[in-house]
């Protein structure tokens, strides 16, 4: 007993199996599945880890972030321009892209704690609307986001200089060179293992925080503001440091985003996409807890490739209109399960486990 609560409690030895039964199985998707499959876990890796950082912001510290794409966005650009540019490594500029990530994320932040609710989320969406203008300012001024050979603001990246394993290069020693190669010789299964342990870090970390003096001053400057302050609890510092976690974890989302797409790029338009595409991760996985902005993403993913790649839907109508009632089938899924679990899939089942721990007591006493 620890607190009043058994270590090994059914449910905790429960969660931990089914934890390592996810884990087996997701350091063997590159051994079962094609390149396109691998991918798809890829970024639903990437879309739960900036998931992740939205829920400090938004889960536990109760400030909503409609703009965290502009996040994303910069990380991807800092990590794309240090690869062509300066010939760095991919795993060498996912710490600088988170850098670069926090410290804007910090100076947002500051601005932001005069404004709350309506009022903030309209902030960080000016900041979405606001990057890709700055970001092609830059281009046209420096021309440092240009590639000739694309569109303007985009960074072009090849898969043999910039994106390749590090052991496909010959000062690479054998034979651990040879083994990696059989192991994790592909770009798209390197690129699945660099997603996996970055995620499974970043989720480490929301636990950590979950669990410390910091995490119960986020939910405490959520829950209620003045009771916070009156306990000593420093309400500036702890938003501008959630505003500037939240940043750093799309950074490095950002950063693994280059290695699929192999090239970094901003629109306004999926600036704006990714942003509510994090918030929808977020609230379908659940609010405030560890793992559910990650299980979020991987539904949002998956869900939304099943309803594409469907032919039920083609069947019934023709091409042209089965794209166009494919993403409103998507909402109008996404509208249900809100109205069915408003407190997300995670949030669902720990209600459902405390009504049937209630409901036992009454029938083991009913029985005797």
């Amino acid at each position: 007993m620890a607190g009043g609560r058994p270590w090994a409690s059914p449910n905790r030895v429960a969660a931990w199996l089914v934890g390592i039964a996810v884990l087996a199985f997701l350091l063997y998707v590159p051994q079962y599945y094609e390149a396109t499959t691998v991918n798809r876990y890829t970024t639903a890796i990437f879309i739960g880890i900036a998931a992740m950082g939205l829920n400090i912001l938004t889960g536990y510290n109760g400030q909503v972030s409609i703009g965290h794409g502009a996040f994303f966005a910069l990380g991807g650009y800092t990590s794309a321009l240090l690869m062509r540019d300066a010939g760095w490594p991919f795993l060498a500029t996912v710490p600088i892209a988170a850098l670069v990530c926090f410290v804007v994320g910090a100076l947002v932040g500051f601005p932001a704690l005069r404004v709350k609710g309506l009022y903030l989320a309209l902030v960080t969406l000016g900041l979405a609307v606001v990057f890709p203008d700055v970001a092609r300012k830059f281009v046209n001024s420096t021309d440092g986001f240009f590639d000739h050979n694309g569109e303007p603001g985009t960074v072009q990246l090849s898969i043999r200089e910039h994106l390749a394993p590090p052991f496909w290069h010959d000062w690479f020693a054998d034979p651990i060179a040879d083994r990696l190669r059989d192991w994790i010789g592909a770009r798209d299964q390197w690129a699945y293992y660099c997603a996996l342990f970055l995620g499974l870090l970043l989720l480490l970390g929301v636990w950590l925080i979950s669990r410390s003096r910091f995490g119960r001053a986020l939910i405490a400057v959520r829950d209620h503001e003045a009771a916070a302050a009156t306990v000593g609890i420093d309400l500036a510092r702890v938003k501008v440091a959630a505003f500037a976690l939240s940043a750093l974890y799309a950074g490095v989302a950002g950063s693994l985003a280059v290695m699929i797409n192999r090239s970094a790029s901003v629109t306004k338009q999926e600036v704006f996409q990714d942003s509510i595409f994090f918030l929808v991760a977020v609230v379908i996985g659940g609010t405030a807890t560890v793992v559910g902005p990650m299980i979020g993403a991987f539904i949002l993913v998956f869900v939304q490739e099943w309803l594409d790649e469907s032919d039920w839907l083609s069947d019934l109508l023709d091409d042209q209109r089965a794209r166009l009632a494919s993403p409103a089938l998507f909402g109008i899924a996404l509208i249900l399960a809100m109205y069915v679990l408003p407190d997300g899939l995670v949030g669902g089942s720990r209600r459902l486990l405390r009504r049937l721990k209630r409901r036992r007591p009454v029938s083991e006493a009913a029985v005797t």
